[in-house]
């Protein structure tokens, strides 16, 4: 009796693993993407590791403007979700040390969101609107979760030039609301 619950629970686990395996995004040859789809497929092509300098305005005494960052995104969650991660690429090692925020991308219904998970110890959550050429996609700020006593991020732009280029363009909002742009010109590297 034991082996047959046993079978009778690996075919169940075989089955629904079968099922998870088939299991593709919403959309169909019959149904058009929607621009929240296009733009989160655009998002994904920039999978890779890049490079480039960060450019800070106005500057701030603890933020090098023009030093290198190194940003990698990754396609996980069988593609329902996109990883952001920023880091300075001169400090390896533990990122409970160093700056090292982590951006989750993801569909919500007919909405492309973002959560960033801020060094700041919050969660800004924001939507994101399209350039009507598809190669800009822009968020706006929609709510936070957690302390804003150091301030949160409050607005991001992603602008793909090419295969190979693209510029990221966030705005943190310090305390008193005094924003500080973050421009980034990358270029693949991986």
């Amino acid at each position: 009796m034991k082996r047959f619950r046993f079978m009778l629970s690996f075919v169940l686990l075989c089955l629904a693993t079968v099922a998870l395996a088939q299991h593709e995004m919403p959309t169909s040859k019959t149904q058009p993407q929607s621009d929240a789809q296009k733009s989160f497929k655009e998002l994904k092509s920039l999978a890779g590791t890049w490079h480039g300098p960060v450019t800070i305005d106005p500057p701030q005494p603890d933020m090098n403007s023009g030093a290198p960052a190194q940003v990698s995104m990754r396609v996980t969650s069988r593609g329902n979700a996109l990883v952001h991660e920023m880091a300075d690429p001169n400090k390896k090692g533990d990122p409970t040390k160093y700056d090292h925020p982590v951006t989750m991308f993801y569909l919500d219904n007919e909405h492309l969101t973002l959560v960033h998970y801020c060094d700041a110890g919050n969660r800004p959550r924001m939507v994101a609107r399209t350039s009507p050429d598809g190669k800009t996609v822009e968020f706006d700020f929609l709510d936070v979760s957690g302390s804003t006593e150091y301030g949160h991020m409050q607005h991001a732009v992603f602008t793909t030039i090419d295969a190979n280029h693209h510029i990221e363009d966030w705005t943190y909002l310090m305390p008193g609301d005094n924003p500080v742009h973050a421009h980034m010109d990358l270029t693949r590297a991986q």
